[in-house]
C-alpha cells in the first residue's frame, strides 16, 4: 500500500511550501497530489507570509518526479513556462486501493456542483481553503485545507492517504486533527 501527500493552496509562499516540502521529506510519499494555486495569491487574498514565487518555483521543480497537479483557478499558461510538471490539467481521476477519487481545484466541479460520478467515489478539491470531508449520500467530498491562507478558522494543512485512510494533519505541528476511511 502506497502514500501519497494531498495539498493545496501554496499560492506562492516560499515559507509554508517549505514546510510542506519538510513533511514530504518526513512522510516519503510514492506521490504528491497538489489541488492547484500554487504561485499565485490571486486578487481575493492577501500576500500570504514568505510570498517569495520564484522560491516556490525552485522548491517544487525540486520533487516535479513526485507531483501530480490540477490546475488552479490563479494558475496561468505562464505558470506552465517555468515549471517542469504539468500543470494545466483541469483535473485527475486516481484509481488507487479500490477507490476512486476525482481530484479537482474547486472552482468548477466542487461539493455543489460535483462532476459525473459513481456512487463511493470520492471527490477532492481545494479552492476553499478549509479543510473537510462530508460524506453526501452518493459521493464523498474531501478538501486538504490550504498550505498558505487557511480561512474559516481552520489550520494550515495537508492531507495523508495511505491504506485506504484519509488523515488531515497541521502544516504548523503535523498533528493529525481529523480521518475518514473514504468510505461510504
Amino acid at each position: 500500500m502506497s502514500k501519497w501527500l494531498i495539498a493545496s493552496d501554496i499560492h506562492g509562499s516560499a515559507l509554508y511550501c517549505k514546510t510542506l516540502l519538510e513533511h514530504i521529506q518526513r512522510e516519503a510519499p510514492e506521490r504528491v497530489l497538489l489541488l492547484g494555486d500554487l504561485l499565485y495569491h490571486g486578487p481575493r487574498n492577501d500576500l500570504p507570509e514568505g510570498y517569495d514565487p520564484r522560491q516556490v518555483i525552485t522548491m517544487l521543480n525540486a520533487i516535479r518526479d513526485l507531483l501530480l497537479c490540477v490546475r488552479g483557478n490563479c494558475e496561468a499558461e505562464v505558470d506552465q513556462m517555468v515549471l517542469k510538471f504539468p500543470v494545466l490539467a483541469e483535473y485527475a481521476v486516481v484509481e488507487k486501493e479500490g477507490q476512486t477519487v476525482f481530484a479537482t481545484h474547486g472552482h468548477h466541479y466542487n461539493e455543489q456542483n460535483p462532476p459525473p460520478h459513481r456512487r463511493g467515489d470520492i471527490l477532492l478539491c481545494g479552492h476553499t481553503h478549509v479543510p473537510g470531508c462530508t460524506v453526501h449520500e452518493d459521493f464523498i467530498y474531501m478538501n486538504p485545507g490550504s498550505v498558505a491562507i487557511p480561512k474559516g478558522g481552520s489550520p494550515r494543512s495537508f492531507l495523508l492517504w495511505e491504506a485506504g485512510v484519509f488523515t488531515w494533519r497541521e502544516l504548523d505541528t503535523g498533528k493529525p486533527f481529523l480521518t475518514s476511511s473514504g468510505r461510504l
